[in-house]
C-alpha cells in the first residue's frame, strides 16, 4: 500500500508547484519556469556570470528568450563556458567553426560581437578591478525594487538602460541596444520586475 501512496503524494507536491502564483510569462513551458523560479531577478555578482547573461542576451536579439534557454548547455560547449578571456582571443578559425554549429544562433555579427565584447570586458575589469563593480553603478550599487502589477507594466527600456547602452557602445560593445541593456537588467537582477503577486517578488 505505501508503494501505491507515493506516487499520489509527488502528485499533489507538483500540483501544489504548479499552483504557484507567478510572472505571466514563463507560461507552463518546465524550462522557462525553472528559470523564473531559480534565476531571473536574482542579484549576480559573479564577472563570468555577468558575461554569460550579456553574452546570451545579445544573441537573442530579434529572437525569444526561449529559444536562447534551449541554446544554452551548447552556447556554455561552444565559448569554453564563457571564460572571457579565452573568447577574446577567438581567431578567424573559431568563428568560422562557430558558425557551423548548429546548437547555438549561427549569426556571423553576433558571434563576432561575442569576441570584441569579451576584449571590451577585459578593459573594464582592468579600469574598474571588476564588471560587476562597472555594471551595478548604473542602479547605484543596489537592486531597484519596481511595483509592476501585470506584464504590461514592464517597459522595454528605462532611463538607466539608456545610459548603460550608450556606455557600453562608447566602449566598444556590440548588440547591447538599451532593450537588450534592460533585459540584462531584468536578469542579473538589477531590478526585481516580478510582479507584486508573483512569489518570488519577495523573495529576490
Amino acid at each position: 500500500m505505501p508503494a501505491m501512496k507515493l506516487p499520489v503524494l509527488r502528485t499533489k507536491a507538483l500540483e501544489g508547484l504548479s499552483m504557484k502564483k507567478r510572472c505571466e510569462w514563463p507560461g507552463e513551458d518546465p524550462l522557462y519556469v525553472k528559470y523564473h523560479d531559480k534565476e531571473w531577478g536574482v542579484p549576480v555578482h559573479n564577472d563570468r556570470k555577468l558575461f554569460e547573461f550579456l553574452l546570451l542576451e545579445g544573441a537573442q536579439a530579434g529572437l525569444s528568450w526561449i529559444t536562447i534557454l534551449r541554446k544554452r548547455e551548447n552556447y556554455r560547449k561552444a565559448f569554453d563556458s564563457f571564460d572571457v578571456r579565452r573568447i577574446s582571443r577567438y581567431k578567424r578559425a573559431k568563428e568560422k567553426s562557430l558558425l557551423s554549429n548548429e546548437g547555438i544562433v549561427r549569426n556571423r555579427l553576433k558571434i563576432d560581437s561575442a569576441v570584441t565584447n569579451a576584449q571590451a570586458f577585459l578593459d573594464i575589469q582592468k579600469e574598474y578591478g571588476s564588471f560587476d563593480r562597472y555594471i551595478w553603478q548604473f542602479v547605484q550599487h543596489r537592486p531597484k525594487k519596481n511595483r509592476r502589477r501585470s506584464l504590461r507594466d514592464l517597459p522595454a527600456k528605462t532611463p538607466e538602460s539608456d545610459a548603460m547602452s550608450k556606455d557600453l557602445k562608447k566602449r566598444g560593445f556590440r548588440f547591447v541596444g538599451s532593450t537588450i541593456c534592460y533585459a540584462f537588467m531584468q536578469a542579473v537582477g538589477m531590478v526585481n520586475d516580478h510582479v507584486q503577486s508573483c512569489y518570488r517578488y519577495r523573495q529576490v
